[in-house]
């Protein structure tokens, strides 16, 4: 049987270079919940780690939110300990599992995760990706080729990434 109907574009990606630790990145994610409110699935919202290194627990907290991702709750966990930046800073791993299990995840599975490492390589590999497109600071955008930075300032991002949303979203449908 063949499926005559026309294949739905993907939607366009908004990656979102991020250090969990970073109070501006806390501070955009209501740029972020507007942003989804906007467009719900018509733009897909993609976690990247740029741990930096001024921030001593991101790095723990970026292998923390694979796990959640894994588990299924990778954004709900991002934005738990985003909300509490002040906390990761003073109480470190510990933190992080104890977010877990206040998610309803499964805490000994991520207490595990940061003690054998499973996933550094993906925050590498993010890590690594950021440094080759420009990207110096957090949050920073990446939507339709542009590089958006918002470590020195956030102001006007938010509409600069619907305008190119928008542009995208206009292009696909034609």
């Amino acid at each position: 049987m063949s499926d005559s109907s026309p294949a739905r574009a993907a939607a366009p990606v908004l990656d979102v270079w991020c250090d969990l630790q970073c109070p501006d990145c806390r501070d955009a994610l209501d740029d972020l919940h507007a942003l989804r409110a906007r467009y719900g699935d018509r733009l897909e919202l993609r976690l990247r780690h740029f741990p930096l290194e001024k921030h001593k627990h991101a790095f723990a907290a970026a292998q923390a939110s694979e796990e959640a991702a894994e588990q299924g709750q990778g954004w709900a966990y991002a934005e738990a300990v985003l909300g509490r930046v002040e906390e990761l800073s003073r109480a470190g791993e510990p933190f992080l599992v104890e977010v877990a299990r206040e998610l309803g995840l499964d805490a000994e599975e991520f207490d595990t995760a940061l003690i054998d490492g499973r996933h550094i390589l993906i925050v590498d590999a993010d890590q690594a990706e950021g440094k080759a497109i420009g990207v110096t600071g957090t949050p920073t955008y990446v939507i339709g080729g542009e590089l958006l930075d918002g470590g020195k300032s956030q102001e006007g991002l938010r509409e600069r990434v619907e305008e190119i949303a928008d542009r995208l979203l206009a292009e696909q449908d034609g």
